[in-house]
């Protein structure tokens, strides 16, 4: 199911609500939102849930407002307001800012995020007024444009790669500017190739009657992973892969993750092109003869 989380609830929150609305027994998120955050969620269901890990790794895409002047403990407008500052900066000093931040760049995580720390999510320690040093991350930046400045407010669209904190831009480019900076509003566009245009808002699955209706707006999993290489098996193949056994097949990849099918269509789960060529099984969905 492709969510379009709406604001105010945590990634596990939404999945739990939607979980319930389908009557699912597993189900799993891949990205968390912060509650401030709305858009693109992808839930996994079922057998799904094993391919989660394909889509956290791919770059994403999101459109945001950052509020000059002020600097926050969380870099959002959920956390307290530690400075106030006059914002002298007009369009071309943030566009220069912004140059810094394009390409691969190090990034240092925030204090109120879901890193642990020996066993413990930092947010936890910065509620209890504990501040740890981070270590920087490198990321890259491959877009980050401009749109619009209005009355303090500054609005940005970006697109970055995996463990990008948005709220640390906000932060950084703060700082950089000499004025102070977090984050108002934040929406993901895109995960991958898969835009928000795909999504289902919770509204719309509250106001359908039935576990049933609601299903049917959920999607083949493997519509999601289009960006990794498709190998198709014959039936002999295919058997013996279930097996858990490495085949030999006509695929012409180098080694790295694909998808893999029986046929034409039927999506047997994830594999790996090894060094020598051959295929192994490694995120294998159970199904039954009859999917």
């Amino acid at each position: 199911m492709l969510l379009d989380k709406p604001v105010g609830l945590t990634s596990n929150q939404a999945l739990q609500t939607v979980k319930h609305l389908l009557n699912a027994c597993k189900g799993g998120h891949s990205g968390s939102l912060d509650p401030i955050a709305t858009g693109l969620l992808p839930l996994f269901f079922g057998e799904a849930t094993k391919l989660t890990q394909f889509l956290l790794n791919a770059d994403k895409r999101y459109w945001t407002v950052f509020r000059l002047g002020q600097s926050t403990t969380t870099y959002d407008s959920e956390g307290e307001v530690t400075a106030t500052r006059p914002v002298g900066a007009g369009r071309r000093d943030i566009e220069r800012a912004l140059e810094r931040f394009r390409g691969e760049i190090e990034q240092v995580p925030p204090m109120y995020s879901a890193i642990k720390h020996q066993g413990e999510a930092l947010y936890k320690l910065a509620r209890a007024g504990v501040e740890i040093e981070r270590e920087p991350r490198r990321i890259t930046i491959h877009e980050i444009k401009l749109l619009s400045l209005e009355n303090d407010l500054l609005t940005l669209e970006i697109a970055c790669s995996k463990g990008t904190y948005v709220r640390s831009l906000a932060h950084d480019l703060g700082e950089i500017l000499g004025c102070g900076a977090h984050v108002v509003q934040l929406r993901r566009t895109g995960i991958g190739h898969v835009g928000i245009e795909n999504a289902v808002p919770l509204e719309r699955l509250q106001a359908l009657e039935t576990p049933v209706e609601r299903a049917r707006l959920l999607q083949p999993v493997d519509s999601v992973l289009h960006e990794l290489p498709d190998v198709h098996l014959t039936p002999l193949a295919a058997h013996y892969l279930k097996q858990g056994q490495s085949v030999s097949t006509q695929h012409g990849f180098k080694p790295g993750w694909v998808r893999l099918y029986e046929g034409d269509t039927r999506f047997l789960g994830m594999g790996e092109v090894q060094d020598d060529g051959r295929v192994a099984p490694r995120r294998l969905l159970a199904l039954g003869e009859n999917p």
